[in-house]
């Protein structure tokens, strides 16, 4: 992985390549390459290490003229970072490919072409599919023809775009398990792992399915032939954001910009999915209605950030709908013997919906017994909303840094929505559920009054410039937040940070906390204030230096090692979601201070397409 594009055009595609990788840099990525098709037929490539700047320089120095091309940029999974390991990986000087994700049965299929006198120059699994296709290009003289039945060789997960010398009007494209959708242009088309790739080109776009294959030649045509071969129809669907949504504009950072962006984002998410007395039960699909008043017990599953979220919904689920909630690691979920009750709903829940082992989960879940399954993500056309009975979009928009920040709030507003439309289907107090509509409504402007603190946060991130270590406290629903603060330290300010919840102090983290150890708190104003006002006295105690995000009406005092930070006091079911934007800012100034990538962390992509 991690990202590709191609295309075909009446034009020289260099320059379309390479804005096309540059708008792919957030996925993160350690190398670059492209290969470009000239107009004798010759297929010429460039690749470098580290970023797509390295490579430009080197198209500098030698342009790749052409009007049909490929290029991608790369994060390693087999083979280490290195220009022999970029793609587009050859087979000889006809056919080249890029492809995202991972092929599982490698190691045979290399033993069996070198078998056959086929040389390797690389350490990746990619390689095979380069000397696979050329093999089997020789014996059928057909480009397609090619791809297809070396797909049927092939074990794992891959988005894949070939070219060939032979056919040179024509870009392959292929998809199983990784995404890859088509751009529609005039009289030119494109292929991207993510419709941002294109959006300099075309905002029209074909998602292909699980299994498709696609041939883009000259003249814009496009034909695509489903998992058996047979020629198929895909929706040209209009790409919903604007083109700046890839522009940092005023920020500094795309993390920072997208942080500022929640307020707009969550009414956003929230626009056509109340009423005057409650959650419009239809907006999560036409058979809600049916599936929620069947539900007697939810399965949240869903990896990193997301998880963090299922971890939230848990609390709302069981306090407000009373249904008994699961919450797994997708990852961990696949791999274990599951038991299903009868009735049980399976959430999964995602940003991009092309998470490798979200998606894993939801088909495994299919085959198990489970009443249906609903998807909460962001993105339309992906693999995880086509195939769940139920859908509830967020709207984000394109979330461009690594570290989720507007994702993970929308899809907590989501869940509220899901817990409220759940609870009205089993007899939750309405009242209550007025209550937290109403409140739902003000929650942008409440979020923009947390935002306007930035300055003092920034200030109180001075104090973690020279640290190694930090701990984060929550309570109830809280404790996932501390998870998600915690989580977001370390991801882009690489400071080791460890969560847990505060009731758990005195049963081992105490050990950990002296003058050197920060301790990050969020103090709302609910009942469990009491415990959590005893488990700070016990930091204190012991030295340690307290940052608490207090509720404007909590009676807790700043002091010589005690910071606090007070917020907009919030209907006690909306702080999960209010809390979790001061921990960003502090994430965020702190990373800042540190001098790290902040919108692309080391070692880190955005959407992971493999295991």
């Amino acid at each position: 992985m991690c990202g590709i594009v191609g295309a075909v055009a009446e034009r020289n595609v260099q320059g379309i390549l390479l804005e096309g990788l540059r708008r792919l840099e957030y996925r993160g990525y350690d190398s670059a390459g492209m290969a470009v098709l000239s107009a004798d037929a010759r297929l010429n490539r460039q690749r470098t290490m580290g970023k797509v700047a390295a490579l430009d320089a080197r198209l500098k120095e030698g342009p790749l003229n052409g009007s049909v091309g490929i290029a991608h940029t790369r994060w390693a999974t087999h083979g280490r970072p290195s220009e022999g390991n970029a793609h587009p990986h050859q087979s000889g000087d006809s056919l080249a490919v890029v492809h995202n994700g991972i092929i599982e049965n490698f190691e045979s299929l290399k033993a069996e072409l070198e078998g056959q006198g086929y040389v390797f120059t690389s350490e990746t699994d990619t390689e095979v599919v380069a000397h696979l296709l050329a093999r089997e290009f020789t014996r059928h003289r057909d480009l397609l023809m090619a791809v297809q039945r070396v797909l049927a060789m092939l074990d794992g997960a891959y988005a894949l775009g070939v070219v060939h010398k032979d056919e040179p009007g024509v870009v392959i494209g292929a998809r199983k398990g990784s995404p890859l959708v088509v751009g529609v242009g005039i009289e030119e088309a494109f292929l991207a792992s993510d419709p941002l790739a294109l959006l300099q080109v075309t905002d029209r776009f074909i998602y292909l399915k699980e299994g498709d294959v696609v041939r883009l030649s000259q003249k814009g045509t496009v034909e695509i032939f489903d998992h058996r071969g047979a020629m198929a129809e895909r929706p040209v669907q209009v790409f919903e954001h604007g083109d700046g949504a890839a522009s940092k504009g005023e920020y500094r950072h795309f993390m920072l910009k997208e942080i500022h962006e929640q307020p707009q984002v969550i009414a956003a998410t929230l626009e056509g999915r109340l009423s005057e007395r409650g959650v419009l039960v239809k907006s999560f699909g036409a058979n809600a209605e049916v599936l929620f008043s069947r539900a007697k017990q939810v399965h949240i599953v869903a990896c990193g950030t997301s998880y963090h979220a299922g971890m939230v919904a848990r609390y709302w689920l069981e306090r407000y709908a009373g249904l008994p909630t699961q919450v797994e690691v997708a990852s961990e979920y696949r791999y274990r013997q599951v038991v299903v009750p009868e009735g049980t709903l399976f959430v999964t829940l995602s940003q991009s919906g092309e998470t490798a082992d979200t998606l894993a989960a939801l088909r495994f879940a299919q085959h198990s017994g489970y009443l249906g399954s609903l998807a909460i993500c962001n993105v339309p056309g992906s693999s995880l909303v086509r195939e769940s009975d139920l859908t509830l979009m967020t709207q984000a928009g394109p979330e461009i840094g690594v570290a989720s920040t507007k994702a993970f709030t929308t899809q907590l507003t989501a869940l509220l929505l899901f817990t409220l439309a759940l609870g009205k289907q089993r007899g939750m107090e309405e009242a209550r559920q007025t209550a937290i509509i109403t409140a739902l409504r003000g929650l942008p402007t409440l979020l923009s009054q947390v935002l306007a603190l930035d300055g003092q946060i920034e200030t109180l991130s001075a104090a973690f410039a020279e640290k190694h270590h930090a701990l984060f406290l929550g309570r109830g629903a809280h404790f996932p937040i501390a998870l998600e603060g915690a989580l977001k330290l370390k991801e882009i300010s690489y400071i080791h940070a460890e969560a847990y919840p505060a009731g758990e102090l005195k049963h081992g983290p105490l050990a950990l906390v002296d003058s050197e150890m920060p301790v990050i708190s969020v103090a709302p104003n609910d009942e469990l204030l009491d415990k959590l006002k005893s488990n700070l006295q016990e930091v204190r105690a012991r030295g340690g230096e307290l940052f608490v995000f207090a509720d404007e009406q909590v009676a807790i005092n700043a002091e010589e090692g005690v910071h606090i930070l007070r917020l907009p006091h919030v209907d006690e079911a909306l702080t999960p979601i209010l809390y979790t934007l001061p921990l960003q800012l502090l994430s965020y100034h702190v990373a800042v201070l540190k001098g790290t990538d902040v919108d692309q962390p080391r070692n880190l992509a955005k959407s992971v397409t493999v295991e």
